[in-house]
């Protein structure tokens, strides 16, 4: 991949649209801005309107599937990011927290993680690199295995992530 591409290229690569932003299930909004940054709901690894898998990651849910969760969430906040700021080019991803519903033995929460980690940087390059907090929580809404949520930063126009 050139090291001049953009997310939207980036995407494209990887096979992926970015899909329509996932209704809220309750009273919130997807996305809002504040300033310079854009602060997402949690996404849940929602696909045509479905969850990819329900249950907990260590019992119904194996750490793969879990992972690919993660990538799904990711994709669904860049959605919402998206719904904020028209050009991904002037986003730069600073702050994603995973949470993961799983089994109280199951300890393996950063790697799941990675799944949207390792997206942001696929499809926004060194301006998807961020901070990042891996939690393991009992239970999440619509028996989600994983919830994803970001803050990014709006670049000035005329600069590229």
């Amino acid at each position: 991949m050139a090291a001049q591409s953009t997310p939207e290229e980036r995407l494209a690569a990887l096979g992926v649209s970015v899909p329509e932003v996932v209704p809220p299930v309750a009273n919130y909004q997807p996305a809002v801005t504040s300033g310079d940054r854009i602060y997402t709901s949690g996404q849940l690894p929602m696909r045509d309107g479905a969850l990819l898998a329900t249950g907990k990651v260590g019992a119904q849910v194996s750490a793969e599937e879990a992972t690919e969760c993660a990538r799904q969430c990711a994709l669904n906040a860049v959605a919402a990011i998206r719904s904020q700021v028209k050009d991904l080019s002037r986003v730069r991803i600073v702050k994603v927290v995973a949470f993961v519903a799983s089994t109280p033995d199951f300890t393996g929460q950063p790697k799941v993680a990675n799944g949207a980690s390792d997206f942001f940087g696929a499809v926004f390059g060194d301006a998807g690199v961020h901070a990042r907090s891996a939690v393991g929580v009992p239970v999440l809404p619509l028996d989600a295995p994983v919830e994803v949520e970001v803050i990014a930063e709006i670049l000035p126009e005329g600069t590229v992530g």
